[in-house]
């Protein structure tokens, strides 16, 4: 019996190191460049325990690390809009911690779901699916602290997409340039426009 108990609290933290390590190395070199065995090594799992938690494969353990991914950056998305203030502060400052995020990894921890995305362009894939799902769900949570500060609904989800598409080409822009400043530029424009709605 207690043998049968040590397998089931073993078996998350397991499936939980593959998905987490998976994140990591498709942050790092892209969903093409990350090979299966490469993240069973680095998970310190066997190849089988991989293929037994994802019997999809590689493309399933993608899926499972662009979902943990994408609400990581939602939950620093709700971190960061949280409060009283004015939603355009708020986002100058969510930019901000992205920006020094990034120059603390040495440039190469992006967006994983930015970098799966574009790899997988013109694809009728679950990698595309979870991309854009995670793109949505991103700007609903911009979208809602924008409608709750008082601008319209309209203008709420468009300023909502401008939002999260700034955010995320200019983390490509910085990591390329190894620099802060695109990242901070665009979080201050972006507050200079969503104050130009009164919110």
């Amino acid at each position: 019996m207690a043998d049968s108990s040590a397998a089931k609290s073993a078996t998350p933290r397991t499936r939980d190191r593959i998905v987490v390590v998976a994140a990591r190395l498709i942050q790092r070199q892209g969903y093409v460049g990350t090979g299966i065995k490469q993240i069973a090594k680095e998970a310190e799992a066997t190849l089988g325990s991989v293929y037994h938690f994802f019997p999809g494969g590689k493309e399933a353990v993608a899926v499972a690390a662009l979902t943990h991914s994408s609400e990581e950056f939602a939950e620093l998305l709700r971190e960061g809009l949280a409060g009283e203030g004015a939603p355009g502060p708020a986002l100058e400052r969510c930019a901000v911690v992205l920006a020094v995020g990034l120059r603390e990894s040495g440039w190469i921890d992006g967006c994983p779901v930015t970098a799966a995305a574009l790899e997988t362009l013109g694809t009728d894939s679950e990698i595309q699916r979870v991309c854009a799902e995670a793109l949505r769900g991103w700007e609903r949570i911009v979208e809602e602290r924008l409608a709750a500060s008082g601008i319209g609904p309209e203008d709420a989800r468009e300023l909502a997409t401008t939002v999260i598409s700034a955010l995320e080409g200019a983390e490509v822009t910085a990591q390329v340039s190894r620099s802060e400043e695109p990242l901070r530029a665009v979080g201050r424009q972006l507050a200079r426009l969503v104050g130009a709605y009164g919110a």
